[in-house]
């Protein structure tokens, strides 16, 4: 995903109803958000297109309606997001966003001990790439 492609905020809500169906029709997306947003149906079809546009989806045409779907994962979209915000935020400092978190947020027992097993494995996993 390139840096052109990162999609916004509004964007990301129409892409996880897009990401929980297989195809989904607009009228669908737009029932699917009413409860979530205060968007009119023209807003989501300007969402739609400026999806579209991006190539994070596309369209199947079935008789008179256009059923979208996902060009792109779900998790390849959070990566490409997170690498960016990384980037934008913290100039692409892994230690420096992990350090403000840290400091800023209290862990529990569990997630500290997930962090330690998930540092262990990126340690190892990159010794054994040497």
């Amino acid at each position: 995903m390139n840096m052109k492609s990162l999609i916004s905020e509004s964007e990301w809500q129409v892409m996880k109803v897009i990401w929980n169906n297989d195809l989904i029709s607009a009228n669908d997306i737009i029932n699917a958000l009413e409860s979530t947003t205060t968007w009119k149906p023209k807003t989501i079809k300007t969402l739609l297109s400026r999806l579209l546009k991006k190539e994070v989806i596309d369209f199947k045409k079935d008789g008179r309606t256009y059923l979208y779907y996902p060009l792109l994962e779900e998790k390849e979209c959070i990566k490409g997001e997170s690498k960016a915000f990384l980037k934008r935020v913290y100039g692409g400092v892994v230690n420096a966003m992990f350090t403000n978190f840290l400091e800023d947020y209290d862990l529990t027992e569990d997630e500290i001990d997930q962090l330690k097993d998930l540092l262990e494995k990126k340690e190892k996993s990159k010794g054994d790439r040497e």
